[in-house]
């Protein structure tokens, strides 16, 4: 079975999250998909790059969904987010993902 990566399931909290969370005008149910998102990226991050890199890209992860709200004022709620979903990919690609293990 194929390996899913971090990159995608880290992003897709982000976005699904928010998306949850506007549509069904439900922040808990929101909050929800990212946290189980957020706790499934992190288990693999910690069984690929260690636990000093997943704590790293979990504080990253927790960093973008803070930050996205001030972002969201300034450029939009849905190009913050998907800029900040983005960001959190590439790092996770980067120390996670990129080598294919």
């Amino acid at each position: 079975m194929a390996k899913v990566p971090t990159a995608a399931v880290a992003a897709s909290g982000l976005v699904g999250g928010y998306g949850v969370a506007r549509w069904t005008k439900k922040r808990q149910l929101g909050g929800a998909v990212l946290a189980v998102a957020g706790a499934a990226a992190a288990h693999q991050w910690t069984k690929r790059a260690g636990g000093k890199a997943a704590g790293a890209l979990t504080a990253a992860y927790v960093a973008a969904f803070a930050g996205s709200h001030p972002l969201a004022k300034k450029v939009g709620a849905w190009p913050s987010v998907f800029g900040v979903a983005g960001a959190v990919a590439l790092a996770s690609y980067l120390v996670a993902d990129r080598r294919g293990d």
